[in-house]
């Protein structure tokens, strides 16, 4: 599918409800699309959009000591638990499980987006995500995105930025 599939809509109307009252409450005003197949995977997206993979800001639930943790990574790229791990001081993390991503989030996986969130959690965004001059991100809904500048998502998301991404040798 290209973009010129998709139709510009008000966000309000294409973004999850708790996303479009974030996004009022910021008075940020994006376009957000949707699309009829889930965008849930950031080679879904990417697809759907027609950019490149690592336009894509992955919003990654982790568990860290037994506290969620959003870590906002390009999507080309792995997280490197060990790398976060390390950041954060913790003694465990790993991928959060689905329940405690909708808990924290008020959003399924797949839909995650990085900020507008039911719960306040620390933030930790890559600094590959830098790397473009826009970037495309979940709005609440597997089949819905938006994109913004990066520097602006990483900050409204509250997000430090880390070197978290896993290399390949």
């Amino acid at each position: 599918m290209s973009t010129s599939d998709t139709t510009p809509a008000p966000a309000a109307s294409e973004a999850h409800p708790r996303f479009a009252e974030a996004l009022r409450e910021l008075g940020l005003q994006v376009e957000v699309r949707r699309f009829p197949d889930a965008t849930r995977t950031a080679a879904e997206a990417a697809a759907a959009i027609g950019c490149e993979l690592s336009q894509i800001a992955k919003s990654l639930i982790f568990e860290a000591d037994g506290e969620p943790v959003l870590v906002l990574m390009d999507g080309s790229s792995r997280v490197d638990v060990e790398l976060v791990r390390s950041e954060l001081g913790a003694r465990e993390v790993g991928r959060a499980r689905a329940d405690m991503v909708r808990e924290t989030t008020g959003y399924a996986i797949g839909g995650v987006p990085p900020f507008g969130h039911r719960t306040k959690t620390r933030v930790l965004a890559d600094r590959g995500l830098l790397g473009h001059p826009e970037v495309w991100a979940a709005a609440g809904h597997p089949h819905a995105v938006f994109r913004l500048d990066p520097a602006t998502l990483i900050e409204l998301a509250g997000g430090t930025l880390v070197d978290v991404r896993e290399r390949t040798t």
